[in-house]
């Protein structure tokens, strides 16, 4: 399981990269291996504002639906068009070309209160033994 120890994640299973008071998020890994091919994805319009833990979409795969929840607060500023016409890329690259929003942060110390690496892992193996 690929946790990257320089983003910070949600126990919704998201991942954030901030860059400057830019916020690109995604969904982890282990989320996205726990759903299966992905067939199908539902995203917000650029300009919606999202509050923490508002849900912002779906990801829609042969075994389940999962909704998306924003780890951070801000405005969606790019929407990732590249996944929602191949769907794939979020089994594929979850960390990279499988990313699905950037969001203008509101307050950027509010990523202090994700995981971390070492924190998220230790919560995915809590919820593998329960």
């Amino acid at each position: 399981m690929n946790i990257p120890s320089d983003l910070r994640y949600s126990k919704t299973d998201e991942w954030v990269r901030v860059e400057g008071d830019v916020a690109t998020i995604g969904i982890t890994d282990y989320a996205q291996s726990e759903l299966g091919d992905i067939v199908y994805v539902e995203l917000p319009e650029a300009g919606r504002v999202l509050q923490t833990d508002e849900m912002f979409g779906t990801v829609e795969s042969v075994k389940a639906v999962a909704d998306l929840y924003s780890p951070v607060a801000g405005e969606v500023v790019e929407t990732n068009s590249a996944v929602t016409e191949r769907y794939e890329l979020l089994n594929e690259d979850p960390y990279g070309e499988g990313w699905l929003i950037r969001v203008q942060l509101t307050d950027p110390s509010e990523v202090e209160k994700l995981l971390t690496a070492e924190q998220y892992r230790a919560y995915i193996e809590e919820r593998q033994r329960a």
